[in-house]
């Protein structure tokens, strides 16, 4: 089934005042529609990111948009999420305005399609095994998962050009964490070759997905370890003043929950946020330091700036400066636990349209674009403090 929208204008690229423009996508399966009208937005705008990082199905649409031309990303993006999502368990989920009315309902409705994911895969992406684990011999990948992503690898062969994607018009580093030595790394284009296997790894989130062999090492899904890619794009060398996107969709903010179902849900946007603020602000105190740093080398005589002392600190100190946009998918009342892996193509259209919209909401304020000053970090969360 085709999802329509309107066609693909692509803007003239927009220049900024800035060395790099990173897109970073935090992991939450279903949700991840919100990432690609968030993309869109931007596309729309001018704004084609240099750089995309992302975890899990963060790092599916990190893929996609890296390994395609820009004019065509969002047809490849769109492309995918209509194949992975389906009409739901009963007809009226097609038609928008034959669903009933009322929270109540739709999250009655939601479940049943997350239940139909559970029960029989996403198309293109996984399908579920025909015999459970316990009954497969001891160290095969069917005895240490519930489903098969052998859909998902053609997939990416069908969406993505690896070969455009290595060839570094658009860097791409995807997060996975070793089963053995349980150390979080990143597959990065810009040192490592990618290959479908890499995004796989990124978003083999276990018991569900097995993990996955590189290299003679397994890797598991990277939000086991940390969900949101931001630290490796602000830290990576050598330094670049950067504007970043950082697409969440888990928000860490949230009411108290009143049942147990909504502690399960509490509990999991929790986790999966990954404490995504706190890192900012980390981020933004060891950036004041380092601009502190390199402003009081400038100030030392020539014997002091030639001391051991000096030649380690001048190896943190720079004055590159970073601005950092956060866009994080609010869910509507009637979503709870299940809502990153309700596979709807009614919720997917959704979760695109929500992204597209708080995307274009933010990029009303031109501040946003500008470099920032002084000390050198600014983040924006205009949608949630209401500034539009």
């Amino acid at each position: 089934m085709n999802v329509q929208s309107k066609p693909n204008v692509g803007a003239a690229q927009r220049h900024l005042p800035f060395e790099s423009v990173a897109l970073v996508l935090q992991g939450g399966g279903a949700l991840g529609a919100y990432q690609a009208g968030v993309y869109e937005a931007l596309a729309e705008a001018g704004i084609q990111p240099d750089w995309v990082s992302g975890v899990s199905i963060g790092a599916i649409n990190a893929a996609i948009i890296a390994g395609n031309a820009p004019n065509d990303r969002v047809d490849r993006l769109r492309t995918f999420w209509a194949d992975i999502t389906s009409g739901g368990p009963w007809p009226l989920f097609n038609d928008p305005f034959a669903l009933p009315r009322g929270d109540a309902m739709r999250n009655l409705l939601n479940q049943m399609s997350a239940g139909l994911a559970v029960a029989s895969g996403a198309s293109g992406f996984f399908a579920v095994r025909p015999l459970v684990p316990w009954l497969h011999p001891a160290g095969t990948i069917e005895a240490t998962s519930f489903y098969d992503t052998a859909a998902l690898k053609r997939t990416l062969e069908r969406l993505v050009d690896f070969d455009r994607l290595n060839a570094g018009m658009t860097r791409l580093s995807v997060g996975a964490v070793n089963v053995r030595t349980g150390n979080f790394v990143y597959f990065d284009s810009a040192d490592d070759t990618i290959r479908p296997e890499h995004v796989m790894a990124s978003g083999a989130l276990p018991p569900g997905f097995a993990a996955v062999e590189i290299d003679g090492e397994h890797y598991w899904d990277g939000a086991l370890v940390s969900n949101t890619p931001l630290q490796w794009v602000v830290e990576s060398r050598p330094r670049r003043d950067t504007l970043a996107f950082q697409v969440d969709l888990w928000s860490a903010r949230g009411e108290l929950p009143r049942h147990m179902l909504e502690v399960m849900t509490r509990e999991k946007e929790i986790r999966y946020s990954s404490r995504t603020r706190a890192g900012t602000d980390q981020f933004k105190h060891v950036q004041r330091l380092q601009h502190a740093v390199a402003g009081l080398i400038d100030k030392l005589p020539d014997e002091l700036k030639n001391s051991a002392e000096a030649k380690l600190l001048s190896t943190v100190a720079h004055r590159k400066v970073y601005s950092i946009v956060h866009l994080i998918y609010r869910a509507r009342n009637y979503e709870g636990h299940s809502k990153d892996y309700e596979f709807s193509r009614l919720s997917m259209k959704e979760h695109w349209r929500a992204g597209y919209h708080d995307a274009r909401r933010t990029l009303r304020h031109p501040e946003v674009l500008e470099r920032p000053d002084g000390e050198g970090v600014r983040t924006f969360d205009l949608v949630h403090d209401g500034r539009d």
